[in-house]
This record gives C-alpha cells, structure tokens and sequence, in this order.
C-alpha cells in the first residue's frame, strides 16, 4: 500500500469529519477483525467519503472518516451491524474513547505549492 493511499479522497469543501480517538482496554481480543469489518462496511455506506485511521503501540488510535452530510453520519451510527461493533466497544474493547463531528470549511493539502520562507 503507498502512503498517499492511506489519505481519503475528500472534496475541498463543505463536508463533515467524524474524529474517534479511543484507548484499548487490556480485552482487545475479536477488535482488530471487527474494526477491519465496520472499517469495510462504513466505507460502503451511502454518504462516506472515505477514511484515515492510526493507532499507536500503546493501544491509543485516531480513526477519521469523511461524509458528504449530517444525515449519513447519523444513518451510520444506527447500522445495525455498527451497533453491535459500538457495544462491543463499550462493554470491552475500549477504555477509554471520545467522538467529535466537524464541519469541514477549510482543507490544504502538501507540501507541493508549500512556500518556504
């Protein structure tokens, strides 16, 4: 996989990021074939742009994913299978974890063009 296909394809403007940072649990057992699946999944749900994700040695992980509206993020979070991946992180593969929506007004991307001073 080259480093510039772990980007998600985003339009330049006017679109929504789902930011989920979480913290493993010492019970991380079942996660990594779950998070590969809903990773699928969401990426095949009407509305998803697309997604970045990361996660350190320490169990600490970024995951990001891009919708075209408010409407998809929500439709997403009530998947049936999505559910069952949200309570599965709650009873006892996440620690600790928190979930923020944003509107995406600006984007840049480099460091072609990039000035140097």
């Amino acid at each position: 996989m080259s480093l510039s296909s772990r980007f998600a394809n985003t339009p330049e403007i006017d679109y929504y990021a789902v930011i989920f940072s979480n913290s493993l649990s010492d019970n991380d057992q079942g996660y990594e074939s779950m998070a590969d699946a809903i990773g699928k999944l969401a990426l095949n749900h009407p509305g998803c742009l697309g997604m970045e994700s990361t996660r350190d040695a320490f169990g600490f992980g970024i995951t990001v994913s891009y919708w075209t509206d408010e409407a998809s993020i929500l439709d997403w979070k009530n998947d049936a299978k999505h559910k069952v991946a949200q309570n599965a992180g709650i009873d006892r593969w996440y620690s600790h974890y928190e979930l923020r929506v944003a509107k995406v007004e600006r984007s840049y991307s480099g460091p072609k063009g990039r000035l140097t001073v």
